[in-house]
């Protein structure tokens, strides 16, 4: 994900990162997630608190995500891109990598 967000964030691409417990791999606190990512991966794009992105716990923009598109993660990983206006333009699984051409069509596509 770095990849991509270093790739566009000229053109005003945001990527945020939202790491979650949902799937039992999360560290136990916000500042250890975020220094971790930093340390290991050069992350520097924008992240949220861990946040809840399935189930009945699920943060209101994952619950609305599954309500409209039918699309809920099932692992980390998993992107969700979002246009200007903000509606839904696609849904990405984990296995999806993030620099794909699937990805990257898309999002150039967007910033036109």
């Amino acid at each position: 994900m770095q990849d991509l967000y270093d790739r566009y964030r000229d053109q005003r691409l945001v990527i945020l990162a939202v790491p979650s417990d949902d799937f039992n791999q999360e560290l136990a606190t916000n500042a250890e997630v975020k220094n971790f990512c930093k340390l290991q991966y050069g992350i520097d794009m924008p992240m949220t608190e861990i946040t809840h992105v399935k189930g009945d716990d699920a943060h209101p923009f994952y619950q609305t995500l599954a309500e409209d598109t039918g699309f809920t993660p099932r692992w980390n990983f998993n992107k969700v891109l979002v246009g200007r206006d903000g509606t839904i333009v696609q849904t990405y699984g984990s296995n999806v990598s993030p620099m794909s051409s699937a990805i990257t069509r898309e999002i150039e596509a967007l910033i036109d």
